[in-house]
């Protein structure tokens, strides 16, 4: 397994390959991969998925992924850090790093929403310009770029998990959804009775709603999607367990544990040093 590391919090690279089957390549950072031309197969922890021009593919950290290539290939890399998503104050999307992680459960191109094709490709034009012709100002015009890219990656992602859920989703449930991630850190907003008040729902209507178009309950939903957040925080970050009681409400890292045990029966501290351990294994 060939592990690969960036020194740098955005990094953007052209490439061509011809030819070249890439085996056994695992990074530990995300990446933005844009196909120019060309096409092939690329395998994601063990999905088998085709490539071609105009596909945008998304790698999360520590994505297992081998790469066969058809025809001549030209990439566009966009390589940026766990850090630099959490760290950047993005105007209306929190956590933004556990929207990017459910690349993991997609496979192949994440550009399914039209009309941000033009605007993809506009933008990858933007970058190649930038990398064979710099000029004034071009690191700021190019951390710009990546972080549209981000956003419609982030986009794309989210109206896709949401139809794999349900065929027949209408708007409203992509409204609590998006209100349900947005506070996350606020528990007294992911009451259900806050969020039955919020959209005009009784309770009981809000639960049968919610269930029925997601197939699983808005409290399993909104527990799954906390705990998730609270491993990426174990596993890719140095926060410590202080700092995630406070992120997330809870009254003290007694009351943390007691929530992440019900589903991983061991402790913040001894998930943290096993899987972590596994994580960072080259």
């Amino acid at each position: 397994m060939r592990r690969e590391n960036i020194d740098q919090l955005v990094k953007v690279e052209y490439h061509q390959v011809v030819n070249c089957p890439l085996k056994d390549n695992q990074f530990s950072f995300f990446q933005i991969i844009y196909v120019i031309c060309g096409g092939g197969f690329l395998k994601i922890n063990n999905n088998t998925a085709s490539y071609s021009k105009g596909s945008l593919i998304l790698l999360t950290p520590n994505d297992q992924h081998n790469l066969e290539v058809i025809e001549h290939t030209e990439f566009l890399l966009v390589k940026f850090s766990e850090r630099y998503v959490k760290d950047y104050k993005w105007n209306s999307i929190n956590s933004m790093e556990c929207l990017l992680y459910g690349a993991s459960y997609l496979s192949g191109c994440i550009l399914q929403n039209k009309p941000d094709v033009i605007l993809v490709d506009s933008i990858v034009s933007s970058l190649l310009h930038g990398i064979n012709h710099p000029d004034l100002f071009q690191e700021e015009l190019t951390l710009h770029y990546v972080n549209a890219l981000i956003v419609i990656a982030a986009r794309n992602i989210s109206k896709m998990r949401v139809a794999h859920v349900a065929s027949n989703t209408d708007k409203r449930v992509l409204d609590i959804i998006n209100y349900i991630q947005g506070n996350i850190h606020d528990p007294s907003l992911l009451k259900v009775s806050s969020i039955a008040h919020k959209f005009g729902f009784s309770e009981s209507y809000l639960g049968s709603y919610f269930k029925k178009q997601c197939g699983e309950t808005i409290q399993h939903y909104i527990l799954n999607y906390k705990m998730r957040l609270i491993e990426h925080r174990l596993l890719f970050s140095d926060m410590r367990i202080n700092e995630i009681v406070s992120e997330f409400g809870f009254s003290d890292e007694s009351h943390l544990n007691k929530f992440f045990k019900k589903t991983h029966v061991v402790s913040l501290t001894e998930f943290r040093k096993s899987k972590g351990r596994i994580a960072m294994q080259v």
